[in-house]
């Protein structure tokens, strides 16, 4: 297993000063709105079904469950959140939330601090956190816009989390990889998230 990894690594290209740490075996959470429930796709598109597989067929000792809500904020997230962990125990939470929180223009201070308070409470169940970034259309004007993404890399910095500088990198934009709406990844789209969000957690974690 550890020779396993040892190859990925090198794959990935990791340097002697950013050893990934040890992640416990047990349950992977995603908590996440429609990028993560996998909108009008079946469950077998999703990428965190494709990323269970990926772990699996690695002989990484993690298995990933699902808890994308549609429409879901990070005030969703809040309320959801205790529930989720009392029944799961996850050792690692991919933290996917906030983008629907930028699309209704809610103020960065606000979704901030609810980020915080959900980052706080999964390191107090005793998870590790993997943060993926979100971004938004630009259309709520660029001082919004770029308020809302630099949330992101500052509560990484903040918070000392490895971190996905955009979940939807590569697909976002990409007619062949989005669905008609042009915001929510198709069945190829998925694909390429699952592969941003793997590599993001191999290079962060390493097999117990």
């Amino acid at each position: 297993m550890r020779f396993l990894t040892f190859l990925v690594a090198i794959s990935l290209g990791w340097s002697a000063h950013a050893a990934p740490a040890p992640l416990p075996i047990g349950t992977i959470l995603v908590l996440g709105d429609s990028l993560t429930a996998g909108y009008e796709l079946s469950v077998e598109q999703r990428w965190s079904t494709l990323l269970d597989a990926r772990l699996s067929s690695e002989g990484l000792p993690w298995r990933v469950v699902n808890a994308g809500v549609s429409g879901d904020t990070t005030a969703g997230g809040l309320t959801r959140l205790p529930e989720l962990l009392e029944t799961h125990h996850p050792v690692l939470v991919i933290l996917a939330l906030g983008a629907n929180d930028g699309l209704r223009g809610m103020p960065p201070a606000q979704i901030e601090a609810r980020l915080r308070a959900l980052i706080e409470a999964i390191q107090a169940s005793g998870a590790e956190i993997l943060l993926a970034g979100q971004k938004i259309p630009p259309n709520l004007g660029r001082r919004y816009t770029e308020a809302f993404e630099g949330l992101y890399p500052k509560l990484a910095q903040a918070y000392h989390l490895p971190s996905i500088p955009f979940l939807l990198e590569g697909a976002a934009g990409d007619p062949a990889l989005t669905l008609p709406d042009g915001m929510h990844p198709n069945a190829r789209g998925q694909e390429v998230v699952v592969e941003t969000v793997y590599r993001a957690l191999v290079r962060a974690f390493k097999a117990p």
